[in-house]
């Protein structure tokens, strides 16, 4: 029986094109046409002036830390519930990320918290906003706090390229905001990533830090630390090939997360991830919490999936949970069990692939119907 893997690449042919097209120039090493072409596509796309391709959504999160200025002991508030490259580029700086939980409407940073997380750390030198799962945080409030005090806000939007929050896209409210294109992204080149920001003079640095930090001198001469970290002209290729579909590719996602809610609609203890009523989300990953009175938990669906060898993946593990993390702060408003860890406890992500067809959905719908005896 096929195996369904919970989101992988799709290819439509023309990344072949733009590959061929660096091969046939000899632009095999990172610059070249395919790079800039491919900056100013996701420029235009997500509303911003200019872009710098990078080689991953780490390497722009990494960059994007140091252009917001955060050195060795700075604060820096970050959500819980997010996946562990949020916060690496914060130690690779040496700085003290502080976490805060979530709210319950998008499982995105809870603004009631951040405010508290100020009311205790009141000079942080840098706040980096999550868009969990492709699903929009709550901007409007998270910017106006940042405003208010006037700290820089960045936004990890690696899950998100193509979520919209009040008709703007997400990525672009912060200082700085980064997409990922890794392989299981709403679009990928292989592994890659991107970095936009609000002044063009911080994407030039960008560039210039990506590139091992080398002056304009005709000998080699480095007034500080750079780093290589410029994107290749042919992962560019694919991501250009990749950017005629987005669109298509997001209406898909969508497709099957609303396939999936009114599937589950008469079971009383699923519950669909929730979205963003003040956007369009692209649902990069259809996730669901089971209810805690339930008879079923989310390992008994994940065991009962893999043994007709579908894929599926817990929730991601709140950072203020993860042992390399343990001695860290963390800031929630509720009291008693987190709302993270609880969204952790209960939840899972299912098949999510694009690619998958009314069989495969039919298949893994009916597995999860069967654990509750529907």
């Amino acid at each position: 029986m096929k195996k369904i893997l919970l989101a992988t690449p799709t290819m439509h042919g023309e990344e072949q094109q733009y590959i061929q097209e660096a091969f046939d120039t000899n632009w095999i090493a990172p610059l070249g046409p395919n790079v800039d072409m491919f900056e100013n596509e996701i420029a235009s796309y997500a509303g911003v002036s200019a872009a710098a391709a990078l080689s991953s959504g780490t390497a722009a999160l990494h960059l994007a830390t140091i252009l917001a200025g955060v050195k060795e002991n700075d604060i820096v508030f970050i959500p819980s519930l997010t996946f562990a490259a949020s916060v690496n580029p914060v130690r690779y700086e040496k700085a003290v990320p502080v976490f805060i939980d979530s709210e319950r409407d998008t499982w995105n940073m809870n603004p009631a918290a951040l405010r508290k997380a100020f009311e205790k750390y009141p000079n942080p030198a840098a706040v980096m906003a999550v868009h969990l799962y492709g699903i929009s945080a709550e901007m409007d409030e998270i910017c106006r706090i940042c405003k208010e005090h006037q700290v820089p806000l960045i936004e990890d939007a690696a899950e998100s390229l193509g979520t919209t929050y009040k008709g703007k896209m997400t990525g672009t409210f912060g200082d700085y905001g980064i997409y990922s294109f890794n392989g299981n992204k709403i679009i990928t080149t292989s592994g890659g990533g991107i970095l936009v920001a609000k002044k063009e003079e911080d994407v030039e640095r960008a560039r210039f830090l990506s590139r091992q930090a080398r002056d304009p001198a005709r000998h080699y001469q480095h007034s500080t630390i750079g780093y290589n970290y410029r994107m290749s002209n042919i992962v560019a290729g694919i991501g250009r090939g990749q950017m005629l579909h987005i669109n298509d590719h997001i209406e898909r996602k969508q497709r099957i997360y609303h396939q999936y809610k009114e599937a589950f609609s008469d079971i009383a203890e699923i519950e669909m991830n929730p979205l963003n009523v003040n956007g369009v989300d692209n649902n990069w990953l259809s996730c669901i919490t089971v209810s805690p009175d339930s008879r079923v938990n989310p390992v008994q669906i994940m065991d009962a999936l893999a043994e007709a060898d579908i894929e599926t993946r817990p929730i991601w593990k709140p950072m203020h949970l993860q042992p390399v993390f343990k001695d860290h702060d963390f800031i929630q408003v509720e009291e008693g069990l987190s709302v993270s860890e609880d969204i952790f406890n209960r939840g899972l992500c299912l098949p999510s692939d694009i690619k998958n067809t009314e069989e495969d959905m039919k298949r893994i719908i009916q597995i999860v119907r069967q654990q509750f005896g529907a």
